[in-house]
């Protein structure tokens, strides 16, 4: 008896340019985040970072392995939002930076990253 409502293949062989270049930019974003955890901790601001990198990169190799994949491009797209969004009000809105004059590289990397990543599963979701 199964009680699969929804086809969660368990290999690399479904995946599409598209989830690709999605495992890439969420990769990108995770080692950033927990690159700044790492820097960071053990202050909250750094258990952030690592929370936040934990779930991207989590999030990518579910993705790689077939789990829940819809659910997760529905999840992503509010998760990775949220981390623009708090990104520019902690550093800008509340914060001594000047945007975008202080943006810094690993900041802009980041955030292009993010963006597309928005754009991908958007699209993901298009096509289900």
């Amino acid at each position: 008896m199964s009680t699969a409502t929804e086809p969660s293949p368990s290999n690399v062989e479904t995946l599409e340019p598209l989830h690709y270049a999605g495992i890439a930019l969420a990769v990108v974003s995770g080692a950033i985040h927990l690159w700044l955890g790492v820097s960071f901790a053990p202050s909250p601001l750094g258990i952030s970072f690592l929370f936040a990198g934990v779930v991207f990169v989590a999030a990518a190799a579910g993705v790689a392995v077939g789990y829940r994949r819809g659910l997760l491009y529905r999840l992503g797209v509010p998760f990775t939002a949220g981390q623009i969004v708090l990104w520019y009000l902690i550093n800008f809105a509340a914060g001594p930076k000047s945007f975008p004059a202080d943006v810094g590289t690993l900041g802009a990397v980041d955030k292009v990253a993010q963006v597309l990543l928005i754009a991908v599963l958007v699209a993901l979701v298009r096509r289900e």
